[in-house]
């Protein structure tokens, strides 16, 4: 009789052992995906700010994060002094500084 007889089957349907590596192969591939289009770039960006923090000068012309134009007149480790018009001048956190102005 049919009921007499039982059948036992492994885990995930008799796929053997390769299943487990198999299972975690889409979140290794997403994480590569995230790595290589996210994470990645942001860390090249954050390199290249901060070698231009680290490559400041006086005289030269910044634009802050704000979207403020201004000369840097003086430099502490952590303040820059802007001069944003004549005999206007505000202090910047050194952070703040988002890019060089080109000259033309």
């Amino acid at each position: 009789m049919l009921g007499d007889i039982a059948y036992a089957m492994a885990p995930g349907g008799g796929q053997g052992g390769g299943g487990g590596f198999a299972a975690f192969l889409p979140l290794i591939l997403l994480f590569a995906i995230f790595y290589f289009l996210l994470i990645r770039p942001q860390q090249k960006r954050q390199k290249e700010h901060r070698q231009l923090l680290a490559g400041l000068r006086k005289g030269d012309k910044v634009v802050t994060g704000g979207g403020i134009h201004g000369t840097i007149v003086s430099l502490t480790d952590t303040v820059a002094t802007l001069e944003i018009a004549d005999k206007v001048r505000v202090k910047v956190n050194r952070g703040a500084i988002a890019g060089m102005i080109r000259s033309e």
